[in-house]
């Protein structure tokens, strides 16, 4: 007998129906609100060999599969209003930064290695202390020596001696020799080229090495967070929650911000941060993001 006729007439067609039916109603979830639905469609087609079909009823199957639908990436509503603004307000580039920041305070005329050795440096003192006092330490700092090979017969004490009275100047004395040293057996005098290389070093955080990674070598590979930029951020509301610690805030930029705008951030923020957006007393009346800024608008509503 043929494999056919064990069939009823019409069983294939009735169940590739119920087939149908069971195949539209089945979702693929992956992910919260991803979902991928499989459909089918149904062609008929004449097959004489069926015992007792009508010509016409043979069924085809075919199966086809929509796209799933893509999740939408939070983003802060204003921010790109916001952040021209901010350039607007920076445009002078009349801020302790732009003429004492980490970027200007290394010669460009150095040699390559020795000038992403001050960079580094220059980094390393800001931290906790104000521009012009990184300055005055560069300056004497420069005029000792500032090089690898020199700061490596330099005294820790006559170090911490050139660089008071920048924050914590006698830990930051251990870790620039500390780190001389390191640099000078395993990076043969000059700095790292990765983050992984920067962090390594002693006194050097995150955010000092994504600056380090920009402004020494040219290469985005984060956004440097410091208090300016951790306390902008969360006045403006362009992370979906208040953090409490940088490099939250930093995690949280990168996961919405184009990363074409992680170079200037950092410098746009801490000039304007040093100029009109201050930790205490911020000057919003003279803020172009006064009427747009949640901090600024809470501050100015009526208390009940």
């Amino acid at each position: 007998m043929n494999e056919v006729n064990r069939f009823p007439p019409f069983s294939l067609k009735e169940m590739i129906l119920r087939s149908t039916r069971t195949l539209s109603e089945t979702s693929i979830t992956r992910k919260a609100k991803k979902r991928r639905h499989l459909s089918v469609e149904v062609a008929l087609e004449p097959n004489p060999t069926t015992p007792g079909a009508e010509q016409g009823h043979y069924l085809q199957q075919t199966a086809r599969t929509t796209k799933p639908e893509t999740e939408t990436k939070w983003e802060p509503p204003q921010w790109r209003e916001q952040l021209e603004n901010i350039r607007e307000m920076r445009r002078e580039k009349d801020a302790p930064v732009d003429v004492v920041g980490a970027a200007e305070l290394a010669a460009k005329d150095l040699p390559p290695a020795v000038r992403r050795y001050q960079i580094l440096v220059s980094l390393m003192l800001s931290s906790q202390t104000k521009d012009h006092v990184t300055a005055g330490a560069m300056h004497r700092l420069q005029k000792h020596g500032l090089t690898v090979e020199n700061i490596l017969k330099t005294q820790e004490d006559m170090v911490a001696q050139l660089i008071y009275p920048v924050g914590f100047w006698k830990r930051k004395a251990s870790f620039i020799k500390k780190a001389t040293e390191i640099l000078t057996t395993a990076y043969t005098g000059d700095i790292p080229s990765t983050v992984e290389g920067l962090v390594a070093l002693p006194g050097v955080g995150p955010k000092m090495a994504h600056l380090a990674m920009d402004i020494a070598w040219s290469t985005i590979s984060g956004i440097g967070v410091d208090t300016h930029v951790h306390r902008i951020s969360n006045r403006l509301g362009w992370l979906p929650r208040e953090t409490q610690k940088p490099e939250d805030t930093r995690k949280g930029l990168e996961e919405w911000l184009p990363r074409s705008e992680w170079s200037d951030l950092n410098w746009l923020l801490v000039g304007f941060g040093q100029k009109i957006c201050l930790p205490v007393g911020p000057k919003c009346g003279q803020c172009l993001n006064r009427d747009i800024c949640p901090a600024s608008l809470a501050r100015r509503r009526p208390r009940p």
